[in-house]
């Protein structure tokens, strides 16, 4: 039943757009496919019992996800909940004069578009920030193996704690930090869940997402090139020197990265 990304492109006259890449992507951003080994690419996957994970292949369908895909948007009804492999996806709110601030970010470490009760829209929009797969499972079948119980929603209760707790320190990031210690988290977050220090995004885009003036991450931008931390090329930012770039951001990224860290030790 299940196939490899090459069998989907050479079948994809057959398959719904959606799931049919527009360009190829990088080799590194391919995952193993359709298989155990391709599902534990998700660490929240991988953390299952392997009869349990077995069991959930029947309802989990490989997809392409391209940057810029919106996945849902606020006051959806959420049809899909997705599990990064080697994309990032980033939530955000959208107020009534269409500003978009960006509230956490979810990577091949979890979940996006959790859903507790049939008919809940979201609250959130989500968007595809880096391009690449992950696996997708309808939130109905997703709720139904929830109410079962078992190592799979104990997995998603503590995820859904580490989500809270990122939202939690980006509020306080927010109206305590420094623009440079926010532009700095912001990296971080990213390098964590990206397979190379090269992050493909734009200093205006980093400012819409985190609420600031672009001239201010232009300046912050240059003096953390000039002090040797990161390069910035065009629409392309490169981590030099991770190390330094968490002094920087200091408890404003260390916070949310140990609650993290608590997630994954209880693996």
């Amino acid at each position: 039943m299940f196939k490899t990304i090459q069998t989907l492109q050479n079948d994809n006259a057959t398959l719904p757009a959606t799931l049919i890449p527009v360009t190829k992507a990088p080799r590194k951003l391919v995952p193993q496919g359709m298989s155990v080994t391709g599902l534990q690419q998700n660490e929240l996957l991988r953390a299952l019992p392997m009869a349990e994970l077995e069991r959930l292949m029947d309802d989990l369908e490989l997809v392409a996800l391209p940057a810029g895909k919106h996945l849902y948007d606020f006051g959806d009804k959420v049809e899909y909940s997705y599990f990064p492999t080697t994309a990032i996806v980033s939530l955000q709110y959208v107020n009534e004069d269409g500003i978009t601030t960006e509230i956490a970010v979810v990577g091949r470490e979890g979940v996006a578009g959790i859903t507790m009760y049939k008919g809940e829209r979201a609250s959130n929009t989500a968007v595809v920030q880096a391009p690449g797969y992950g696996y997708r499972m309808r939130t109905d079948a997703l709720r139904a193996l929830f109410g079962e119980g078992g190592m799979l929603a104990q997995q998603l209760m503590r995820y859904t704690s580490c989500l809270f707790a990122q939202l939690a320190q980006n509020v306080v990031s927010s109206r305590h930090s420094s623009i440079e210690q926010k532009l700095c988290r912001w990296l971080l977050e990213r390098l964590d869940r990206s397979p190379s220090n090269e992050l493909k995004v734009t200093q205006e885009m980093i400012a819409n997402l985190l609420g600031v003036r672009r001239e201010s991450i232009t300046a912050a931008a240059g003096k953390l090139a000039t002090d040797g931390l990161i390069q910035c090329r065009r629409g392309m930012i490169v981590v030099l020197d991770r190390e330094s770039l968490e002094r920087y951001a200091g408890a404003c990224y260390f916070a949310a990265r140990g609650t993290a860290q608590m997630l994954q030790s209880s693996h």
